[in-house]
């Protein structure tokens, strides 16, 4: 472990601060953790990470149905007709 020293602003410190009170761990291991986690997002993806991802996104484009909104919106008040229908009967019953 290393020792350092860095200026913040006050929300950010105050943040820390509730961070480490609600998950019971020290400042530091809240700082350690979001630095990660901010490493891990932003960090690029490796040729075989993208290209997984890519593939995926094809993959479910190609699931999406080609057909028109009104056709889909009318489907949705179908089911939503419906829905309310059977609500009502079964509290009928």
């Amino acid at each position: 472990m290393n020792k350092v020293t860095f200026t913040l602003d006050r929300e950010t410190v105050q943040q820390i601060e509730q961070a480490a009170a609600h998950l019971a761990l020290p400042k530091s291991q809240v700082v350690s953790r979001a630095v990660r986690d901010f490493y891990r997002r932003n960090s690029p993806l490796k040729e075989e990470e993208r290209r997984e991802r890519l593939r995926l996104f094809d993959e479910l484009i190609a699931k999406i149905p080609l057909r028109p909104q009104s056709d889909v919106d009318r489907e949705l008040k179908d089911i939503r007709a419906s829905r309310h229908a059977i609500g009502r009967r079964s509290r009928m019953e």
